[in-house]
């Protein structure tokens, strides 16, 4: 009877993941990002991304002392919130704009409900979207990329998006650039956030993610390919007023929601069927206000919208405890 018995709750074997390190890897996923948008948009976008990301810190450490809450800056999430924030902006963001973001983002998007872990909604695209109502001006004020430039002489331009969208409002077709050299825009070669300039290194780093395990396949998978079978069914009944799923899949937002802002793990389902219903919600909703909607961008509206539903698709695709009641019989399992 020497030997004790020790008891101890769940779980009982640590995967050495931490909160640090997941927003550590998701940074380092980001950073072919910032140096495109840095080498095409020189200074402004280097100045918007401090801004952002020492706002968010700034931020969040404050919260932090007036709720007398231990500080939380250390776990990445701030600098991370800012980055994305900062990637949902245009290049010629205002100093007060980005700043402003960053009180947003964390105060009324995260902070007020908790801190990490508790928001309902991703802080970074509720910054975005309460920008774009208040601000319209400065938040669709874009500039054509200059790679290697300092940021002077900046020539301002139209999103594919909106150019898109105005193209077809006006004439009822679409543009000739809506139908062709798509390899300029999965490079990067056009105007928008500093996130949506270059499809090839969000995939490059969506796909570390996934490596890594940090994200799922579900998530991204279902979105895109809802988007590439709602675009589809347009495209194919009318090709020239609908752009084709390439178009929708390598301009705007797309690659920067699919990748780092739906896959958030606080806002998105935490089962692998609630993941794809989610996604293929999110990939619905997308196409559906960029072609009929009052803007030219979907992404942030239906992720934000698709946070909303998370609640209730985790409710009724959780799995059903082994034992426990089923209300379908009546009985237990």
């Amino acid at each position: 009877m020497d030997k004790a018995l020790y008891i101890s709750s769940s779980p009982h074997i640590h995967s050495g993941v931490t909160t640090n390190k997941i927003m550590r890897l998701v940074i380092y996923a980001l950073l072919p990002a910032i140096a495109v948008a840095v080498v095409f948009f020189g200074l402004p976008a280097l100045k918007v991304l401090l801004i952002c990301t020492l706002g968010c810190v700034a931020c969040e450490a404050l919260c932090c002392k007036l709720m007398k809450q231990p500080l939380s800056i250390n776990d990445g999430s701030a600098v991370l919130t800012g980055i994305l924030l900062a990637l949902n902006l245009p290049p010629s963001s205002p100093w007060w704009l980005a700043l402003l973001g960053a009180a947003i983002a964390i105060v009324i998007g995260k902070m007020i409900f908790g801190g990490l872990g508790y928001n309902p909604f991703n802080p970074a695209l509720v910054a975005r979207v309460v920008l774009l109502i208040s601000f319209p001006v400065q938040m669709t004020s874009w500039t054509a990329p200059a790679p290697l430039s300092m940021g002077f002489d900046a020539v301002s331009s139209a999103t594919p998006l909106g150019e898109m969208k105005s193209a077809v409002m006006l004439t009822g077709q679409l543009p000739e650039m809506a139908t062709s050299g798509f390899d300029r825009y999965f490079y990067g070669l056009m105007a928008g956030s500093l996130g949506e300039v270059s499809a090839l290194v969000l995939l490059l780093g969506g796909l570390f993610l996934i490596f890594k395990r940090v994200i799922s396949w579900h998530i991204p998978v279902s979105f895109i390919g809802s988007v590439v079978v709602m675009a589809g069914i347009f495209w194919l009944i009318d090709p020239t007023r609908y752009p084709s799923p390439l178009f929708h899949l390598l301009t705007g937002g797309l690659m920067l929601g699919v990748f780092f802002m739906a896959t958030d793990m606080v806002t998105s389902p935490i089962t692998a069927k609630g993941m794809l219903i989610f996604g293929c919600g999110c990939g619905l909703l997308t196409v559906l206000i960029r072609l009929f909607g009052g803007y030219p961008e979907g992404v942030s509206f239906a992720i934000l919208l698709m946070n909303a539903t998370t609640p209730l698709i985790d409710r009724y695709t959780k799995a059903e405890i082994y034992g426990g009641h089923n209300h379908e019989t009546g009985g237990v399992q």
